[in-house]
């Protein structure tokens, strides 16, 4: 059996003549947001990277096929699915395709389309990383290894608010991950800018990033690169996340089921705060992927 996704034909177009292309993932379209918030999160970024002069490709598993390029209908499906959509990530997509599911994509689900379609730059809000307490539980996201091994540029506000930051940074530097700090010398906290660990570098520009990113993929070839913006505005979502952790942990919730809880919890103590700067970071970092991407494709790197 040979695979080969569907890829739309704006970014297929676009990939061939190595124009910019931003890969965004589907995970915050069904799970991110309550109310189905997270269609119009989704259609924002997908706005914002046009905007840029890139071509956003959202993409997700649609009736067992791998998708880079959702249309607006396909979008609709995942924010009416919700829960009942499949959180996607890499090691997930050959049995949402076997069985011809709807699989939400992560970002290391992302990261495996973007790598089989030749995708360089993605945005998100958080990657994922290790979890609080990983001691205990081992819980990694696989989203760091997907990362190590796909030659793209993903742009975040960090690992998510939930996660060990420091943890996190000391892994991503373990597989040789670059982390650039957009005009910024700390690994922002998701929903605060400061107060993490350093970064490896701090870039100002988009042709600067963009130029790290061609020299690290021809001195490292497949590595991925992270570039971390500060969240505008910010939240001090500290107190809620102790407390949201506490009581999951509490419940017994382990597994993928841990970040949705949680930030559903976040969002209840924080009295939907956390919503406004999600969107508004998630937005924002899709905007700068593309930026990115443009300036990539201007220094005659292709996409």
């Amino acid at each position: 059996m040979t695979l080969t996704p569907a890829v739309a034909e704006e970014v297929a177009e676009a990939l061939r003549s190595r124009r910019p292309v931003v890969g965004l993932e589907t995970t915050l379209v069904a799970h991110g947001f309550p109310e189905r918030e997270g269609l119009a999160v989704a259609l924002e970024a997908e706005a914002r990277v046009r905007a840029s002069g890139a071509v956003p490709a959202t993409t997700g598993i649609v009736d067992g096929a791998v998708k880079a390029g959702l249309t607006a209908a396909e979008l609709e499906r995942f924010a009416a699915a919700g829960e009942s959509a499949r959180k996607a990530g890499a090691r997930d997509l050959a049995a949402c395709v076997v069985r011809g599911g709807l699989g939400a994509t992560t970002v290391g689900g992302m990261l495996a389309v973007c790598r089989l379609t030749g995708i360089s730059f993605a945005g998100t809000g958080g990657t994922g990383g290790v979890h609080r307490g990983f001691a205990e539980s081992l819980d990694i996201s696989g989203d760091l290894v997907q990362l190590a091994r796909s030659p793209v540029v993903v742009v975040s506000s960090g690992a998510k608010s939930i996660l060990d930051t420091g943890a996190t940074a000391e892994v991503l530097e373990t597989l040789g991950v670059p982390v650039l700090g957009w005009r910024t010398a700390t690994l922002p906290l998701f929903y605060t800018a400061a107060g993490g660990p350093p970064v490896s570098a701090v870039v100002s520009s988009a042709a600067e990033a963009a130029a790290i990113a061609a020299a690290h993929w021809q001195l490292n070839g497949s590595a991925g690169l992270l570039l971390a913006r500060p969240p505008d505005p910010g939240l001090d979502a500290e107190p809620f996340i102790a407390e949201a952790v506490r009581r999951v942990r509490e419940q017994g919730i382990t597994g993928q089921a841990v970040t949705p809880a949680v930030l559903a919890l976040v969002h209840e103590l924080s009295g939907g705060r956390r919503i406004a700067v999600n969107r508004q970071l998630i937005a924002d970092n899709a905007a700068l992927a593309g930026e990115v991407a443009v300036a990539y494709a201007a220094g005659g790197h292709g996409h």
